[in-house]
């Protein structure tokens, strides 16, 4: 019975399928189509049409659904043995061949994970040799990615650039290499002059970041050059305005300055954590993205701190 064939298709799952064109209704069409649909498009499903009237147009519609050999009655029992033989060493093969591509997808997959890997631990000791020239940040390269990936996603980025963020961000002051150590070390204030070619650490770091097909090395670039443009646009090396400045900047600059903040300097004790976001939130629509600065709030809230 057609009624009970497509019940019996999907419970045995079989390799083969003998399939007369002419019985009651669903005819041997409709079946064919059903059977196909529910093995699925990437299932390779030889089916042997049977019929006694194999006409180039009942040909052409067997084969648009899916029909991939004939056997025109009355047959011979040696051809029915072959042509089932050929149809299933074909499954075969093709089985084999999605199992070998199947395991490529995986080694590529496995390859491209391990090269990232590579290239994050390589932007992290990328990072901290930046902190060696500066004795006053330690780790402060990656507290700061952690913040800003943590904003990121709280911003609703989503996963995977959050955490592309989080890593380029360790990259914000990367252009300090560039900086001599009479400036960058100075215990006092620095000379307006100074303070000039302390700014070049933007443009410097964009410099050495720049010319990668990387998003991660692409991101890094970005955040190096705008990290301290201001809201205001009173900021360098551009002098951007509010959301010219590329959310990536504005997140790494909330994130900077969260840091500085809460960590230990010559001439001051550490603030804590609420006690910074309040100093942030008295530059927020001046210095920094007030909608990030209020974020920093709610995932400080998150996080108990």
């Amino acid at each position: 019975s057609s009624h009970l064939a497509l019940p019996l298709f999907t419970q045995a799952q079989p390799d083969l399928v003998l399939l007369d064109l002419h019985m009651p209704p669903p005819d041997g069409f409709t079946l064919m189509e059903e059977m196909l649909q529910r093995a699925g498009p990437d299932t390779y499903l030889p089916i042997l049409v049977i019929t006694g009237d194999l006409t180039q147009e009942v040909k052409e519609r067997a084969l648009a659904r899916g029909a991939k050999d004939f056997l025109t009655k009355p047959y011979e029992p040696t051809e029915v043995a072959l042509r089932i033989r050929n149809l299933l060493e074909t499954r075969r093969l093709h089985l084999t061949l999605k199992r070998t591509n199947e395991w490529l997808e995986a080694k590529v997959r496995e390859r491209t994970i391990a090269l990232e890997l590579a290239q994050i631990e390589t932007i992290e000791r990328l990072a901290l040799a930046a902190e060696y020239r500066d004795d006053q940040t330690g780790q402060h390269a990656r507290r700061v990615g952690r913040t800003a990936e943590r904003l990121a996603r709280a911003l609703g980025l989503g996963e995977g650039r959050a955490a592309i963020i989080g890593v380029a961000a360790q990259l914000h002051d990367i252009g300090k290499i560039g900086i001599p150590d009479s400036i960058l070390l100075k215990p006092g204030p620095l000379t307006p002059d100074e303070m000039e070619l302390m700014k070049l650490h933007t443009t410097i770091g964009a410099r050495i970041l720049s010319g990668s097909s990387s998003p991660l090395l692409i991101t890094a670039e970005t955040i190096a050059l705008t990290h301290h443009e201001r809201w205001d646009g009173l900021g360098y090396p551009r002098g951007l305005r509010g959301e010219e400045i590329p959310v990536e900047g504005r997140i790494v600059a909330v994130a900077d300055a969260f840091d500085a903040l809460t960590s230990p300097r010559p001439h001051r004790a550490p603030l804590g954590p609420r006690e910074a976001w309040d100093a942030l939130l008295g530059g927020a629509g001046r210095q920094w993205d007030p909608r990030i600065v209020e974020t920093l709030a709610r995932v400080l809230e998150e996080e108990g701190t």
